[in-house]
């Protein structure tokens, strides 16, 4: 059963969902050749609790960081390092939430560190485009397989892998709620959206295979075969005239 919020659920949320906008914000300043991801995940900790917020992943079933930091071929949940050191080249996504006021919020984003190739950059851009083309098809009476269509067919437009193994999902007062959102699916099946809902849409894109495998340390995911892969979430709600993106920072 997918939870409907209440306005007064909703205006918490949307308070939740600025505490995250702001880390993300920071991260497009901070991340620069030179600097360690346990420095960007100090960073991050340090605003989200300068907000009275506490980070949502920070322990979340054992995990070690505020944020995860996923280098290069790392599709999603990289731990913070301190010899993880970010070089010209690379691309990094941040992923990171917030608790505030008992409700949450979740949000990603991809960056480029220094100069990065055309191919890291057109990975970057389609996984960003295949996320607002998501955004942009909810309201009220969507399907939950149109999200997931439109990542799909935009990314394999492109000739790019969508990830399985992963996907979005709902969130409130939990960072995991109903319903499971995958970015691939079926035009018109699937649960109806209705005004109040909010979801984690995250697409994970690759340049190369969608298949993916975990890490000996139980929660860094890398591709199969060793391309780079990007990552963009908002957490979004549904609402009477479309949607609003609770973590927007552009």
């Amino acid at each position: 059963m997918i939870e409907v919020k209440s306005k007064h659920e909703l205006d918490l949320m949307r308070a939740a969902g600025k505490v995250t906008a702001a880390v993300l914000k920071q991260m497009t300043e901070l991340v620069r050749p030179g600097i360690s991801t346990w420095d960007l995940d100090a960073a991050a900790e340090k605003t989200i609790r300068s907000f009275g917020a506490t980070p949502l992943f920070l322990g979340y079933y054992g995990f070690p960081g505020s944020i995860c930091a996923s280098v290069n071929e790392e599709v999603v949940h990289g731990i913070p390092k301190k010899d993880r050191i970010l070089k010209s080249g690379d691309i990094v996504s941040i992923d990171t939430g917030a608790r505030l006021d008992g409700f949450c919020s979740d949000a990603a984003i991809t960056l480029g560190v220094g100069k990065v190739s055309d191919e890291a950059q057109r990975l970057m851009d389609v996984t960003r485009k295949s996320l607002y083309k998501a955004i942009g098809l909810v309201k009220p009476g969507a399907r939950l397989g149109d999200i997931g269509h439109a990542v799909e067919t935009f990314a394999e437009l492109h000739n790019m892998g969508v990830v399985r193994d992963y996907c979005g999902h709902g969130i409130g007062r939990n960072m995991h709620e109903e319903p499971n959102i995958p970015n691939f699916g079926r035009k018109g099946t699937g649960p109806m959206l209705e005004e109040g809902m909010v979801l984690a849409i995250e697409p994970m894109i690759t340049a190369g295979t969608y298949k993916v495998r975990q890490l000996s340390d139980g929660w860094t995911v890398v591709t199969s075969d060793g391309k780079y892969a990007a990552h963009f979430e908002h957490t979004v709600a549904v609402t009477a005239h479309g949607s609003e993106i609770f973590t927007a920072f552009e």
